[in-house]
């Protein structure tokens, strides 16, 4: 046999012997399954670029408006980043602090009141309280609410009768860190029927976070029902940014509105509920020109005054929403003058900022029901919790 016969029979052999291999199954893909993670995907990649575009587009438009040709453009925002504890830090990210500063502490005309005349107003407590029968015919309980929007803010407007039915209402009998603060409607919740409406009031313990001792303890002077309550915390009123500012009512049931007030003074002045917040921004008929023209931003705002005929005007004005950004101080003093304001002062507001009021007779919809009058900040999911607030109690 040849040597290339054997060769052949050899592999042939082989081949008998070495069993073929099997050709490897193809694993079989999910259908869908490769769709649905590209999807995804691209999905958080496109996500993930528009905020990071939205916040460049952010950057770039505040710094033309911080480092623009406008003035007054520069100042609102300014002020409206400088206001809320949570955003004072942006402005100096765009300007140095000469030029903050300058902002932050312009100063418009002074006003030569520094301190209300009560005999400004007159209360008749002969037994027909104040406004006209036809202003409260159809308002048993002496309340009621009116609603007005600006340029660039939605604001809502209670006036209340009787100023004897306006006090200083508080979250604990003895203030501290270790007790917080209570949400306002929680406090209305609890109240029984005839506490029928509530606003936030002054300033507060607060270092920007989330902690339980924030809205605690009130800062500054507070008196409740003829009480003098605290004085602390001072440095926690936003001076710099204010002016500063007292306002509370006395024994007669005026309110009096003062730019400094100190212990001594409350109780020659016969206080009876009041805090400390500002700027004053009406005093004895006076515009505040030093808050009026003074840069300040568009925030949520609260306030309160009274007519020359003892009735209170609470206002409330809705910011950092779509629909309505915010007022500023003028806004707040023009709504004032519009209701017949003769003192009036500004309160805490920003992130603080809320009314509420107890529909008792169904004017405003179901009888009986707690209603949230002002819309808070979209940041936020329910009020801050607050040491003091304003509390009034029905008149029927």
């Amino acid at each position: 046999m040849s040597k290339k016969n054997r060769n052949q029979e050899a592999e042939i052999l082989d081949e008998e012997l070495i069993p073929a291999e099997k050709p490897k199954k193809k694993k079989k893909k999910k259908k869908g399954s490769g769709l649905l993670g590209r999807i995804i995907r691209r999905f958080f990649l496109l996500l993930f670029t528009v905020v990071i575009l939205v916040v460049v587009a952010l950057v770039l438009v505040m710094n033309v408006i911080f480092n623009g040709p406008s003035p007054a453009a520069r100042e609102v925002l300014t002020m409206s980043l400088l206001e809320p504890s949570a955003t004072k830090w942006i402005p100096g990210l765009f300007m140095d602090e000469e030029t903050l500063d300058s902002i932050r502490y312009k100063k418009g005309e002074e006003m030569e009141s520094v301190l209300t005349d009560t005999d400004m107003v007159t209360i008749d407590k002969s037994g027909v309280l104040s406004g006209s029968s036809d202003e409260w015919a159809n308002h048993p309980d002496g309340v009621y609410i009116e609603h007005l929007s600006g340029a660039t803010y939605n604001a809502h407007i209670m006036v209340v009768r009787d100023p004897s039915k306006v006090y200083m209402g508080r979250s604990a009998k003895v203030y501290s860190t270790n007790t917080p603060g209570k949400r306002l409607n929680e406090v209305m919740a609890e109240a029984d029927e005839s506490i029928i409406a509530a606003i936030n009031a002054g300033a507060f313990n607060d270092d920007g976070t989330a902690n339980s001792y924030v809205g605690s303890v009130p800062a500054g002077i507070v008196y409740s029902e003829g009480e003098f309550i605290c004085n602390q915390y001072r440095g926690n009123i936003p001076v710099a940014e204010t002016g500063g500012g007292f306002v509370g009512f006395n024994d007669d049931d005026i309110l009096v509105v003062a730019k400094t007030m100190t212990e001594a003074e409350a109780e020659a002045l016969n206080i009876r509920d009041g805090c400390e917040f500002g700027p004053p921004l009406i005093i004895n008929g006076e515009v505040n020109q030093e808050a009026y023209n003074k840069a300040s931003g568009w925030n949520p705002r609260t306030a309160i005054g009274q007519r020359d005929d003892g009735a209170v005007i609470f206002v409330c004005i809705d910011g950092r929403q779509a629909g309505s950004v915010g007022g500023t101080y003028k806004d707040v003093t023009d709504i004032m003058i519009e209701y017949g304001a003769v003192n009036a002062c500004n309160l805490d507001g920003g992130s603080s900022s809320i009314m509420m009021y107890r529909d008792m007779h169904g004017l405003y919809g179901e009888p009986g029901q707690v209603q949230t009058i002002n819309n808070y900040s979209v940041l936020q999911s329910q009020p801050r919790r607050m040491p003091n607030y304003w509390l009034v109690r029905t008149a029927d």
